[in-house]
């Protein structure tokens, strides 16, 4: 039996392990990666969480 898995692309968020923790409570197994190392990602990823930043999209230092 093939569990789901989801990917969480941190951003810098505070909210990134909590997020990871909500989804393993749903028995959905989950990785997280910083926004700059994303792995490859291949048809076995089911999501792709963005766990965003206290930055502002505007900002000139906001992560890409």
């Amino acid at each position: 039996m093939q569990h789901e898995k989801i990917i969480i692309l941190d951003f810098g968020s505070q909210y990134t392990q909590l997020i990871a923790r909500r989804v393993r409570e749903l028995n959905i197994y989950s990785e997280i990666h910083p926004y700059n190392k994303i792995p490859e990602i291949d048809g076995s990823w089911k999501a792709v969480i963005l766990s965003g930043s206290p930055h502002s999209v505007r900002e000139e230092k906001a992560p890409i």
